[in-house]
């Protein structure tokens, strides 16, 4: 027997609003079982494993007890409610009560004998944290190879050069983490592959490299995921390894790879805390995608949708949303795939802009994205704007540097 969803118990802000009688709010509860008394409220913390809870053996009418869902884990790990020889909406504990949605909070009030415990309340809220969203952007590193980066602004405007920071290199990825840094990490130096990786602080200042972890590798991809980290996933020689990065920047060793082993696909951000990896060589052009969970678990392949294509670039755009661009075919193309804030790829949109591939890609502004850079005949330094409906604006004159196989990434919550 599980309860309906009902009155909303939550303020606009997301706080418990206050409830009849007062509560004294309990710790954080992470057992897989918990007794539980009247008058007092508990966060049930179910990350790690589901948890029985036990009401009290007697009680008077008007008793209360609030549980809420702390981590909003309630749909992957239930809740169980044992009424102890008590009645739960007029049925014996010999039924099962369970809660099972994320975010539910349950205030239980004691109504007699005839009926037992009932949910006064019994909601889910619907105020889910939101991901702060960049507000600017950089472009580093590329052909030559070259460590300089290019800035772009709140109103998606590129900045001429700055000096380059850590190792010169090409054909490397890069990703939001915490939730308003950068960091790029692997590539090609010109002579051998390399995993060390440079962090971008929120003012876009790029530190000195850090020591490779992982197999070393160019043309991978990175996309940021859970809100605070990143992941770089599949690359050269043709890998489907990933790495995942905390959110203060720490590069975790290979995890196994998933999905078909590529060079050069693009990645981008959806859902708000979710990733995806699509397109890219495998032998010939592909246009698989693999999604990537809020915990930066990676996925089996999706059938591709669109034309199959390596080196396009991604990003995401409309705060839930992503967009895949450009890339080569048996030609460089020009051609974008929208991507849903459920993950899913939409058909070919036809392309505006000059045809490239090699190029880079980010959100700014909070909403908006912009491809940059690539190689047409030769390299170009030309920048498209997508606003927050993924709408591609036409070719912007080039600043900086003109080169290919860069990343971008975002960061910076300030305008």
């Amino acid at each position: 027997m599980s309860g309906l969803v009902k009155d909303n118990l939550f303020r606009a802000s997301g706080s418990i609003a206050a409830v009849a009688g007062g509560l004294s709010w309990q710790s954080v509860v992470t057992a897989s079982t918990v007794t539980v008394s009247s008058g007092k409220g508990y966060f049930i913390n179910t990350t790690s494993n589901a948890c029985t809870i036990t009401l009290p053996s007697s009680a008077d009418e008007g008793d209360q007890i609030v549980l809420a869902d702390y981590a909003r884990t309630w749909g992957t790990n239930a809740i169980t409610i044992d009424s102890n020889g008590l009645l739960f909406q007029g049925k014996t504990d010999v039924y099962i009560v369970d809660y099972d949605t994320a975010g539910q909070a349950i205030n239980l009030v004691y109504s007699g004998s005839t009926v037992g415990w009932t949910p006064a309340s019994d909601i889910v809220s619907a105020l889910e944290p939101v991901a702060p969203v960049t507000q600017k952007a950089i472009f580093g590193y590329g052909t030559g190879p070259t460590a300089i980066t290019n800035l772009v602004s709140s109103s998606g405007v590129v900045a001429s050069d700055v000096t380059g920071v850590g190792t010169a290199r090409s054909a490397l990825g890069a990703a939001t983490y915490g939730t308003d840094k950068v960091i790029f990490g692997y590539g090609n130096d010109g002579s051998a592959n390399v995993s060390i990786s440079n962090l971008v602080n929120n003012s876009g200042v790029v530190a000195t490299d850090v020591t490779g972890v992982g197999t070393v590798r160019q043309s991978p991809a990175a996309a940021s995921y859970g809100v605070d980290k990143a992941i770089f996933g599949f690359g050269e020689p043709n890998t489907a390894i990933t790495n995942l990065v905390s959110n203060v920047g720490v590069v975790a060793t290979d995890t196994a790879g998933v999905g078909t082993a590529r060079t050069g696909p693009g990645a981008s951000s959806y859902g708000e805390d979710k990733a995806i990896f699509g397109y890219g060589l495998a032998g010939s052009n592909t246009a698989v995608s693999n999604l990537v969970s809020n915990t930066g678990v990676v996925a089996a392949d999706v059938t591709g949708v669109g034309t199959a294509r390596r080196y396009p670039a991604a990003a995401g755009y409309g705060t839930d949303k992503g967009i895949f661009g450009f890339g080569y075919t048996s030609s460089n193309v020009s051609m974008t795939n929208l991507v849903s804030n459920v993950g899913v790829v939409a058909a070919d949109v036809t392309g505006v802009g000059s045809a490239r591939r090699g190029l880079g890609a980010s959100s700014y502004g909070g909403d908006k994205a912009i491809f940059g850079y690539g190689q047409t005949s030769g390299y170009t330094g030309i920048t498209n704007l997508v606003s927050s409906s993924g709408v591609v604006a036409a070719d912007v004159t080039g600043v900086g540097t003109a080169r290919g196989y860069l990343a971008a990434a975002g960061y910076s919550l300030s305008a």
